[in-house]
C-alpha cells in the first residue's frame, strides 16, 4: 500500500525532471551552445596532437627517463 500512495508523488517528480531537462536542451539548443562546444572540442584536440602541447607534456614529466629506465632494466 505505502508504494501506492507515492506513486503520484514520483510520478510528479518524473514529468517536472523531464521538462526541466527539456528546457535546458531547448536553451542550449536555440542559443548556440553545441555548435560551441564542437569548436572548443576540434582546438583543445587539435592542440593536444601539435608538437608544441608533446613538448610541454615532456617538460612537465620529470620522471619521464626514470620511467624509461625502469622497464629497460628488469
Amino acid at each position: 500500500m505505502k508504494q501506492a500512495r507515492f506513486l503520484d508523488w514520483y510520478l510528479k517528480i518524473a514529468i517536472g525532471s523531464a521538462i526541466i531537462g527539456g528546457g535546458m536542451e531547448f536553451f542550449m539548443i536555440k542559443t548556440g551552445f553545441y555548435d560551441k562546444v564542437t569548436v572548443l572540442e576540434a582546438e583543445k584536440r587539435a592542440y593536444e596532437n601539435s608538437p608544441e602541447a608533446q613538448a610541454v607534456r615532456e617538460a612537465l614529466n620529470p620522471w619521464r627517463n626514470k620511467d624509461a629506465e625502469a622497464t629497460k632494466t628488469p
